[in-house]
């Protein structure tokens, strides 16, 4: 395969050299005066790169390890023979043009691609795109990150710096920096806000769901609401396949988490507020509708196109319902459902069904509510629970019953055309009474 040989007669005597055949050609890679030890380490990593040059195979962990740590002129000489390819030099590796090549062969999902382009954006609007990478300093860090706060929120910005952090770190693994800049840079986890909290009712979900134009957008508000689905990513890829009413369960084909292993899917039981309106679906869908989830941006989204912009339609819907839309509208949705859930099945059931771990859902998702609060007290009265803080509340209660819902209303109107006007208050009263 390839020779390690040493001169012992001139003036290079001592000095070694690799010399190995590639067809016709043979090629010498020049070592110089180094210890024999040192040379048949050098000399067996050689020969696992001719391995792999000429037989198509992969190179060894422990290779591929040893090529980070090498320095640039035996990276040179190894170059020079077709080994490896050459190494980018470091003093001229500029800001946007080395993010734009690590992002070009990164594989990971648009979505994140997007958000990781955000953060180069940043990085290129503060230091300018020819800004060398050996040239930004942690002190260059620090004031890009208090730039970023007088632009964006703090958990925006801890985001962006994890990013950053990531594209340094890998300018390190490629020998283009000697350390990050980013390297000890603190508080780079993004982490809950419990200031955009916000639990929604049973009440005020009724009355959004009424106020929604059609089946498909009921459907889709009550995939969130009462089965805690991710919008859009686990909407989109629900397929009638998957809904199984005699069993009451469902899969959920999670593309978040399909890269984890087992984490693909999940089974989530059709619960009892919910399968009215995927009967409703059913009933109204074409015996060939293979998707759930039929809305057009949603179907667009499904075959390759953008995320579809669901949540400025729905706050629309919930201005209709007369309420005010809450923050992280999608989110809110299914942290409200995880709480729900959380009080009367136990937590790792809940986290199977919801499809996060306890840790994200303690820190995320758990919410406290007025419920909770008037429960502890030993009150009786019909709390609303409809913010996470009643100190910290982000929308005033309505003052609305449960009689203002569509629901409830339809089955009143059958009470008066049934009993006539001086029947009428007991009547409501008994339905009242069922109701609740």
């Amino acid at each position: 395969m390839a020779s390690l040989l040493a001169h012992s007669k001139g003036p290079k005597a001592g000095c070694r050299y690799i010399v190995f055949s590639r067809g016709e050609k043979r090629e010498l890679i020049y070592l110089g005066k180094i210890p024999e030890r040192v040379a048949g380490m050098i000399h067996r990593h050689v020969e696992d790169l001719i391995a792999a040059s000429m037989g198509g195979a992969s190179i060894m962990p422990g290779t591929t390890h040893w090529l980070t740590k090498i320095d640039a002129s035996l990276s040179d000489k190894l170059a020079n023979v077709g080994l490896i390819e050459p190494r980018a030099d470091a003093t001229q590796a500029t800001l946007d043009a080395f993010i734009t090549d690590y992002l070009d062969k990164l594989n990971v999902k648009p979505g994140t691609l997007f958000n990781l382009n955000l953060a180069r954006r940043n990085l290129v609007e503060f230091f300018g795109a020819e800004k060398r990478l050996k040239d930004i300093t942690p002190g260059d860090a620090d004031e890009w990150r208090r730039w970023l706060k007088r632009k964006h929120s703090d958990n925006t910005v801890r985001r962006r710096c994890g990013r950053a952090k990531q594209f340094f770190r890998a300018a390190v693994r490629k020998k283009l920096i000697a350390e990050s800049p980013f390297g000890d840079m603190k508080d780079c986890r993004v982490t809950g806000n419990r200031e955009r909290d916000y639990f929604i009712s049973p009440a005020d979900a009724q009355r959004v769901l009424d106020a929604c134009p059609d089946t498909q957008w009921r459907l889709l508000f009550a995939l969130s609401r009462f089965a805690g689905l991710r919008c859009p990513s686990e909407h989109s890829a629900l397929r009638w396949a998957d809904v199984d009413f005699a069993k009451g369960r469902m899969t959920v084909r999670s593309p978040k988490t399909e890269q984890y292993e087992g984490k693909d899917s999940r089974v989530v039981p059709i619960f009892p507020e919910l399968r009215p309106y995927l009967e409703a679906a059913k009933e109204s869908a074409a015996k060939s509708a293979e998707h759930v989830i039929t809305i057009p941006s949603v179907a667009a989204f499904r075959d390759g196109g953008p995320s579809p912009n669901l949540g400025t339609r729905m706050q629309k819907i919930v201005k209709r319902a007369g309420l005010t839309p809450w923050p992280k509208l999608f989110h809110n949705l299914r942290a409200t459902r995880q709480t729900e859930l959380a009080q009367t099945f136990p937590e790792h059931v809940v986290c199977e069904w919801i499809g996060n771990s306890q840790a994200i859902a303690r820190e995320h998702y758990l919410r406290v509510s007025n419920a909770d609060y008037a429960k502890a007290i030993g009150s009786k009265s019909d709390v609303k629970s409809d913010v996470t803080n009643p100190d910290k509340a982000t929308q005033k209660e309505t003052g609305h019953t449960a009689a203002s819902s569509g629901t409830l209303g339809n089955a009143v109107q059958k009470c008066l055309e049934a009993n006539g006007f001086g029947e009428i208050f007991p009547a409501i009263r008994d339905l009242l009474q069922k109701y609740q």
